[in-house]
């Protein structure tokens, strides 16, 4: 697991003037919390955080952030709100975690073993429904990625979260939903073609008859 380092400072003003005031110095007001500690307000710069927050592996990783707090601790994103017309990062929160922490997080899908996948060799289409879903895990024990091993899959073979095999020292939440993370689908063209085989033997049938 790689942690990543990320400069900040404490901020000297709270409020929507102060954080205004922030973001033009191109500055992102965030807040930090838990671990037992009081909440914090910080700021970190626009162009650090730009580099990381869309990635889809920025709530599962841990970040190391300096000038706050006791040298060390150690941090994952919770939440990051973004300007809806321009996408930049305008806030994001984040949660202090100990070392022996356990925290659930939102680690990307992704899928192995395509060529392995009947369905898939045969035309079909892997579509795919959730590219991340949340796991709990040590905070020291983060997967980059949960895989989805597609061998054997045939058309309509449907992944839900709760069948995935996961790594060792994960799991899914407690009472968590099924989720619906891929499907394989049937090519439709294979529909076409035989709806089409279907209309051209009816046609040829019906001409003797009308010409009868």
């Amino acid at each position: 697991m790689v942690t990543v380092v990320l400069e900040a400072k404490s901020r000297e003003g709270i409020g929507t003037g102060s954080a205004r005031a922030d973001r033009r110095n191109g500055l992102v007001p965030c807040i930090v919390y838990g671990d037992n500690a009081a909440p914090e307000s910080i700021c970190i710069s626009k162009d650090l955080l730009n580099r990381y927050v869309n990635k889809s592996n920025f709530f599962s990783t841990v970040f190391e952030i300096n000038g706050i707090g006791k040298k060390g601790q150690k941090f994952i994103a919770k939440q990051a709100q973004m300007h809806p017309v321009t996408d930049q990062v305008l806030h994001v929160d984040f949660m202090r975690v100990g070392k022996n922490s356990k925290v659930t997080v939102r680690v990307p899908v992704i899928f192995t073993h395509e060529e392995a996948s009947p369905g898939l060799k045969m035309g079909g289409v892997l579509n795919v429904l959730a590219h991340e879903m949340d796991v709990v895990c040590g905070a020291e024990n983060i997967p980059e990625h949960i895989e989805v091993d597609l061998t054997g899959f045939e058309f309509h073979h449907t992944v839900h979260s709760n069948t995935i095999a996961l790594p060792e020292g994960v799991s899914l939440p407690v009472n968590a939903k099924a989720v619906t993370i891929a499907t394989v689908v049937a090519p439709t063209i294979l529909k076409t073609d035989a709806n089409e085989g279907a209309a051209a033997a009816a046609t040829a049938e019906a001409a003797p008859k009308a010409e009868a």
